[in-house]
């Protein structure tokens, strides 16, 4: 599958929040930091300095014009109400297009995916044990872009997850289709 979105991108940063588009989990207690968003809301409720604030009727707290970033928050966002232990977006061959979690779960969980919505295609029976296991946790969702088949999965949370996915899936489509 060819996005129009550079691999540059996914290269994990040091010390940067997630594991979407370059970003993950500091190393300090899994516990990451967030990244500062300039058109975010601030705890008192109003908008930075520099940007207006966002309209009411608007549900959205972060916002970002880059694909990646905003695929980060729609996945962020769905792992926390969920309470999902990874989010991710990946092609059909098991990349990681953007995630949520700890890196390598999100990797992890990538690479299985295409295995997880396919599993008549596992030959091994170690493999097949795993995608057994993960299948009982697991939540996938196909979304078809421009042609392209993409993979949201959701592991972890509570059997609900499902709800949550579908909301998130939607999401990434309308983030995707505007990028395309």
């Amino acid at each position: 599958m060819s996005l129009s979105l550079s691999n540059q991108q996914l290269v994990p940063q040091p010390g940067s929040d997630g594991c979407a588009g370059g970003l993950r989990g500091d190393q300090h207690g899994g516990r990451a930091q967030r990244p500062v968003d300039p058109g975010a809301l601030s705890a008192e409720g109003g908008a930075n300095a520099s940007e207006e604030a966002v309209p009411a009727s608007e549900r959205r707290r972060r916002r970002s014009d880059d694909p990646i970033t905003a695929l980060h928050y729609q996945l962020s966002t769905t792992r926390s109400e969920a309470n999902l232990d990874v989010v991710v977006l990946v092609d059909d061959s098991g990349c990681l297009v953007a995630g949520a979690g700890a890196w390598p779960a999100c990797e992890e969980l990538a690479a299985y995916a295409p295995l997880l919505v396919n599993p008549d295609a596992v030959q091994s029976a170690a493999l097949g044990s795993r995608i057994a296991a993960l299948t009982a946790e697991v939540e996938v969702q196909s979304l078809s872009v421009a042609g392209s088949e993409v993979l949201l999965c959701g592991r972890g949370g509570t059997a609900e997850r499902g709800a949550s996915i579908a909301r998130a899936a939607a999401g990434c489509l309308r983030i995707l289709r505007t990028a395309a």
